[in-house]
This record gives C-alpha cells, structure tokens and sequence, in this order.
C-alpha cells in the first residue's frame, strides 16, 4: 500500500511540474528573413539616408505661450488666443532675453512658473507686430480731398482729311 500511495505522490509531482512547463508562453517564430537585393537594385546610400532624415516636427514651448500684453512693476500680463493670464516677474530667468528690460509688450513669450520663479522664453519664429499708423481714416480721407487733381488733358481730335474730289 505505501508504495502505490508513493507511485501516485511521485505521478502527481510530475504532473504539476510538467504542466506549468507546458503552460509557459511559447517563443514566437522569428519570420525567415528576406534575402538581401541584388547589387543593383539597392538604393544608392544617399538616398537611405535621405529616406532616414525624416523632418522632425518642431518642439512645442513649455509653458503658457502668448503676447506681452503689458508690464507693470512685478507682474507681466500675457495673453493668447483664448486668455490672459498674469505672471509674477520678481524672480524672473530667461531664454531669449538677458534682462527684464529686453521683454517688450508685443512680444511672443512663453512663461511658465519653475520652483525658482518664473521662466520667460523668447519665442524665435515670432514677427513683432507692426505699430499702428497714427492717422485716422477721417484725415486720411481729407487728404486725399486736398489734394489738387490734374487737369483732364484737352481731347485731341484727328486732323480732318482733304475731301477728294
């Protein structure tokens, strides 16, 4: 009796082990490699490596990005497309710019608060904007009525013909 009751512990032992071997997860087939081109069907060098320098799409600023809309003292007001926000300039580092002087209202910046302070970025593909023309459409258009206009030029009219007789 005990060697049949030592049969089956021995069986059931097996069993377990042999079956989480089984239930492991299998390798997945590697697919067969393609062979390599023929000499002359391979692209030129240059072209791989054209084909490899894909244009990068550009970095988005880190922060709140938008106009100077104003600076008063320690607060700087910068406004985007959507809304405005305020920004505490006590303690201010830069990119872009080497004092707070050089942030001009207009500007594109983007602002975002560090553990330092806040960090203004001068933002490089920006175009300032151009001032306004000072003169109103009123004088603009008083302007134009002042000015004297030429005379028309006095018609000319084709010699007359001889009759023919």
């Amino acid at each position: 009796m005990k060697k049949g009751l030592l049969v089956a512990l021995v069986l059931l032992i097996s069993v377990a082990f042999v079956s989480t071997v089984f239930a492991q997860a299998k390798p997945e087939a590697k697919p067969a490699e393609k062979p390599a081109p023929a000499p002359e069907k391979a692209p030129a060098p240059e072209k791989a490596e054209k084909a490899k320098e894909a244009p990068k799409p550009k970095p988005k600023p880190a922060g709140f990005v938008g106009k100077v809309e104003k600076i008063d003292g320690n607060t700087m007001m910068v406004k985007s497309k959507k809304e405005a926000i305020g920004f505490d300039v006590s303690k201010p580092t830069f990119k872009g710019y080497k004092a707070m002087g050089d942030v001009k209202v207009g500007d594109t910046v983007s602002a975002k608060y560090t553990k330092d302070g806040v960090m203004i970025t001068k933002i490089a593909g920006a175009k300032p904007e151009k001032p306004a023309k000072e003169k109103p459409k009123a004088e603009k258009k008083a302007e134009k009525k002042e000015e004297p206009k030429p005379a028309p030029a006095p018609e000319k009219k084709p010699p007359e013909a001889p009759a023919k007789k």
